[in-house]
């Protein structure tokens, strides 16, 4: 199977700390990959590096074939890369169909005097955004919440908005950062079926960072596990979860 993301030797330094020292991943188009790791491992120091808010010091990462490695972020979202954040990040003093139409921004065609005098490319753009930001609110069952404001929605319903939102980009690889960070038993169940939709629906590779040992057992197919900024395994779930080391890094001895 062909690969979506291959990372080698990626390492970063802040000061006299290696946060990060010579990480190598590969997910393969279409696989649902767990990252995880105790607090502090570096796990959303990777996501940050694969996403160009921190350039790395050293290594490469090639997205479907093409080298994004040192790209500005906006260039590695154009390329196809979205993520979500562990602490959610919606503009929230918006409508839920507004933050919708902000993942859209890699798409419209008007110019921006176009946009400035309200000419006719304008309306015809946002007629067409509207309409494709509806039809990714039916998918994730917020349709209805589209004139709200987004901060008033329940926890599970922001979650399921910022990965709408990030689904607007039309991404080749999805990034989730703790999507179950602060759920109920019953909302982290509602986010597993939820995540498998969207790998289904989209044809979607999706790596997620989660501590819910539950929730990335029942999904994900392989694992990497980071440690001090290092892999210390990788492999098929269930064998990476029942190894010593990675049990000792997570338990203690």
């Amino acid at each position: 199977m062909a690969q979506m993301l291959e990372v080698r030797n990626l390492g970063i330094s802040f000061g006299g700390l290696r946060a990060v020292n010579e990480f190598s991943l590969s997910v393969k188009k279409g696989q649902l990959y767990g990252l995880i790791g105790p607090n502090g491992a570096g796990k959303t120091t990777v996501f940050n590096l694969l996403t160009g808010v921190y350039k790395p010091d050293t290594g490469s990462v090639i997205l479907d074939g093409k080298d994004i490695t040192g790209m500005k972020t906006a260039q590695i979202s154009r390329a196809g890369i979205a993520r979500t954040f562990q602490n959610i990040r919606l503009f929230g003093k918006m409508p839920v169909l507004d933050n919708v139409k902000a993942g859209l921004h890699n798409r419209h065609r008007y110019s921006s005097v176009a946009g400035i005098l309200r000419l006719p490319a304008y309306f015809k753009e946002e007629k067409l955004m509207d309409e494709r930001a509806m039809e990714l609110l039916k998918v994730f069952d917020l349709d209805g919440d589209a004139e709200k404001i987004a901060s008033g929605l329940p926890y599970g319903k922001q979650r399921r908005l910022e990965i709408a939102r990030a689904m607007a980009t039309d991404p080749k690889l999805l990034l989730l950062d703790e999507p179950a960070a602060g759920m109920n038993p019953k909302e982290t169940q509602e986010l597993m079926e939820m995540i498998s939709f969207v790998r289904k629906e989209f044809d979607m590779t999706i790596l997620l960072i989660e501590h819910d040992m539950r929730l990335v057992s029942g999904i994900c197919e392989e694992l990497t596990v980071l440690n001090f900024g290092e892999v210390l395994a990788q492999g098929a779930t269930q064998t990476v979860l029942s190894d010593p080391e990675v049990i000792a890094a997570y338990l203690g001895e």
